[in-house]
């Protein structure tokens, strides 16, 4: 993990602490890992200590491998500082991250938990808008169908906000996995939503630097906030309103419009 969360130039520590995003230029709020290896669920570590002062992270970044792996820097809006309001959320076999938030989320709330099913209620242990957004989608099918049930989520969140005289609900890029495939999502209410970049391909990474030839296998995709690396110009800006899809070697960009 180290290869892309520690080493690389302007990588997702420093981020923590010096992020380009306007909205939250930190991100000390805590941090967390989730990555899959030969166990049925996938692993997770989650701390409320900012990641550019924890130890554990370089310890563990510098020994964990994982063909698949997520992680993530906080910044809270209003929800406690606190380990189970760090991301990645897990239920079973699956993985969620969020950037942005929901609109006066404190007044949504209690609609939002009520439509949970309860064969996912018991999973919520933390109080963000976040963790509510992931279940709502497990209630609506994510293990069947990933983007109908994000899509299903949104128009939920955006409905009830309505019903509440809020007229743009959510900022959101989601990153989603089963530890087979891997989804990414970029969504604004407003058309503002937080940004979304793909690593350049395999090919392109060894012709900017000889160095990468062979080091990734023959795939290999990475999906961010902000890019990383000393070759940031390389990175793809995933449109708004789209969708990523990364599955069985391959990476497919599409229109999500829910």
């Amino acid at each position: 993990m180290a290869d892309l969360i520690v080493k690389p130039k302007d990588n997702l520590i420093q981020q923590s602490l010096h992020a380009r995003a306007p909205r939250t230029p930190t991100n000390g709020d805590g941090f967390g890992l989730g990555w899959y290896d030969k166990h049925p669920m996938p692993g997770l570590f989650r701390s409320i200590r900012p990641a550019w002062n924890d130890l554990n992270l370089l310890d563990l970044t510098a020994h964990i491998e994982s063909s698949l792996f997520m992680a993530h820097v906080r910044a809270t809006s209003l929800a406690t500082i606190q380990e189970t309001n760090c991301h990645p959320f897990r239920y079973q076999r699956w993985l969620f991250v969020h950037n942005g938030q929901i609109a006066e989320f404190g007044k949504l709330r209690q609609s939002f938990m009520g439509l949970v099913s309860p064969a996912y209620f018991e999973n919520i242990l933390g109080s963000t808008d976040s963790e509510l957004m992931f279940h709502l989608a497990l209630t609506y099918g994510l293990e069947q169908d990933v983007p109908g049930a994000i899509a299903k989520m949104v128009r939920t969140v955006e409905a009830t906000a309505r019903e509440h005289g809020i007229e743009h609900a959510i900022w959101m890029t989601l990153g989603i996995s089963d530890g087979e495939s891997l989804w990414a999502f970029r969504y604004g209410s407003d058309g503002r939503c937080p940004t979304l970049y793909t690593s350049p391909s395999l090919e392109e990474l060894a012709a900017l630097n000889p160095e990468t030839r062979g080091r990734f296998g023959d795939f290999a995709m990475c999906i961010v906030s902000e890019p990383i690396g000393r070759f940031q110009d390389s990175w793809d800006l995933v449109p708004e309103n789209s969708m990523v899809l990364v599955k069985n070697k391959t990476m497919e960009q599409s229109r999500f419009v829910p």
